[in-house]
């Protein structure tokens, strides 16, 4: 595991939170809040909570990215729009396919790294959208962005790691809290941090008092290993059946916002996570691996101090075919 410096502190503001929220596009949706679930979960009604599901599996493109890059694409710079320049991104799924629906319906042109481990139908979809595809090593996704910009004159957007695409994201928490009763406890599913980071920001500066949790995967925990080292972290060996969980690094930025915002980091087995696939899947829902870490930390009892609270838990992503479900719930 090799480690890198935060030499810069940048978080968003209540500004720019706002500003994203005036120039919301009429593409993003308001996702669904399912209240009082917790009858279709018997592990979870003996703690006498009050559950609700946020449906971002039901957002623009089948997950929260969409609500990102929106804003994201607001401040790409005139020669891009212009044609002149090219986008380069990477990413194992979500990210990419919702850059690809973008960069298409604006008429941009786009370059996305996938790594290796990415699933085929993911890289299937994005080459969909007519965007130029290049699988590549984790060790070497950084590098090579940094090449296309430096050497070709490529402009980048960080799948997760940029202040607009969280703020983007920050949309998501204020809606949580229009929810009634109001949450006790949200728990978002975390990758590189980016929702985590936009969702906690935008609850923890107008309600302090409402715990934020973030779930990774045990095999991808660069968000927890960030947390113990007190800085962002890169740890390329990571690898999970949540493959949109396991960026090989976490964002400086939105470590930053984490580290402020968030009261802790759980982890999940993958056999958790399979299991909450399926009893999501039992309940009506069909919900991807990287979707259902946060309801595998609330079937497997790892939030803390949720008996008797009103607990948010938010339903990343459900992009997933049907051969890959019947093999989670097997």
């Amino acid at each position: 595991m090799s480690d890198t410096k935060d030499d810069v502190y940048e978080l968003i503001t209540e500004e720019q939170i706002r500003d994203a929220e005036e120039h919301r596009s009429p593409e993003v949706r308001r996702t669904p809040l399912l209240s009082n679930v917790q009858t279709l979960f018997p592990e979870v009604e003996d703690k006498h909570v009050n559950l609700s599901l946020k449906l971002e599996s039901m957002q623009t493109t089948g997950s929260f990215k969409f609500r990102g890059i929106m804003n994201q694409i607001r401040f790409i710079p005139p020669e891009v729009k212009s044609g002149e320049k090219k986008l380069i991104t990477m990413s194992a799924g979500n990210y990419g396919k919702a850059f690809g629906h973008v960069t298409k319906e604006l008429g941009l042109k786009g370059l996305c790294l996938i790594p290796k481990f990415a699933p085929a139908n993911r890289v299937d979809v994005i080459k969909g959208y007519g965007v130029e595809i290049i699988p590549t090593p984790n060790e070497e996704l950084q590098p090579t962005v940094d090449r296309y910009v430096q050497e070709m004159g490529y402009v980048y957007t960080h799948p997760f790691d940029d202040l607009h695409l969280i703020a983007g994201y920050s949309s998501l928490g204020s809606e949580i809290l229009e929810s009634r009763p109001l949450p006790d406890v949200v728990v978002v599913c975390c990758g590189g941090g980016g929702v985590l980071a936009g969702v906690a920001t935008a609850i923890k500066l107008r309600r302090p008092e409402c715990k934020v949790y973030g779930v990774e995967p045990e095999r991808a925990p660069t968000m927890f290993e960030s947390f113990k080292a007190g800085h962002a972290v890169t740890m390329p060996s990571v690898k999970s059946i949540a493959s949109g969980l396991s960026p090989p690094f976490a964002g400086k930025i939105t470590y930053n916002h984490c580290r402020k915002y968030v009261d802790d980091i759980l982890l999940v087995s993958d056999d958790e996570i399979r299991a909450a696939v399926k009893r999501l899947y039992h309940a009506g829902l069909v919900v991807e691996a990287s979707g259902s870490a946060a309801m595998a930390a609330m079937l497997f009892d790892k939030i803390p101090d949720v008996n008797g609270k009103n607990v948010v838990i938010v339903i990343t992503g459900g992009n997933v075919t049907p051969d890959e479900l019947v093999k989670l719930c097997e």
